[in-house]
């Protein structure tokens, strides 16, 4: 069975390597064209002075809600020793090269390899910015703050993810409405949006204002039944096919 979290309810957990506490979950960074989370960033604790890692998902090897911790299957001298990240600048693809070639494994790209393909960045204008180097994988932190366009306006924005473990899969989008619905919470599924711009700093989503407004509202509060998901897909007039 899929375990549905919210990212924000996530944050600030504890890591715990095989041999110690790590730091703690900051953001995730995922890929917007399979919607998975590709790396977790871990804030370090006094050890490693406070830099940031990655963690990759496949590594966790357990979460134990009632303590707020993540486990992994890393020693503390792995992480210590990874190539820091400033989450300030986008990933590269260089440095995820890097990053695999530290830890010996297969990217995530072996398997696809159009995944490792990214067509050569055309320079804007100049006064336009710079589109990152791998402009599909996305910082949580940055996305949080984009706003929601549908085929005939805007409706809100991007308050939060929900992601299932195992697998680190978004599931939906936690939608805010702000002053639009006085504050009421939906669930967009990643099939219902187009793409994200991120010149822009907008979620497209091939939905109307309408249907969003009467979508079923999501109580963040609550846990995401199946009987929630398949009322919310009917109302899209589509079928969920979800697990139990």
């Amino acid at each position: 069975m899929r375990t549905p979290y919210r990212l924000k309810d996530l944050t600030g957990y504890n890591i715990n390597a095989r041999d110690g506490e790590v730091g703690k979950l900051e953001q995730v960074f995922f890929d917007d064209r399979y919607w998975i989370v590709r790396y977790l960033v871990v804030r370090t604790g006094g050890w490693l002075s406070g830099q940031k890692v990655l963690v990759v998902p496949d590594v966790i090897s357990g979460i134990d809600e009632e303590a707020k911790l993540l486990e992994i299957d890393m020693s503390r001298e792995q992480v210590e020793n990874c190539p820091p990240i400033d989450t300030q600048k986008p990933v590269s693809r260089h440095y995820e090269q890097e990053y695999y070639r530290y830890y010996g494994w297969e990217p995530y790209w072996s398997a696809d390899p159009m995944l490792g393909f990214e067509p050569p960045v055309i320079p804007p204008p100049e006064n336009e910015p710079q589109e990152p180097e791998n402009p599909h994988l996305r910082s949580s932190d940055e996305v949080k703050s984009y706003s929601i366009r549908t085929r005939d306006g805007d409706i809100g924005y991007v308050e939060d993810f929900i992601v299932e473990e195992p697998g680190w899969r978004i599931r939906y989008l936690e939608i805010g409405t702000g002053n639009w619905l006085l504050g009421k919470h939906v669930l967009l599924a990643p099939a219902w949006i187009e793409r994200v711009d991120w010149a822009l700093q907008e979620v497209m989503v091939s939905l109307g204002r309408e249907a969003i407004e009467t979508a079923p509202p999501y109580d963040p509060h609550k846990t995401i039944s199946r009987d929630y998901q398949v009322a919310l897909y009917q109302h899209y007039g589509e079928q969920y096919e979800g697990e139990d």
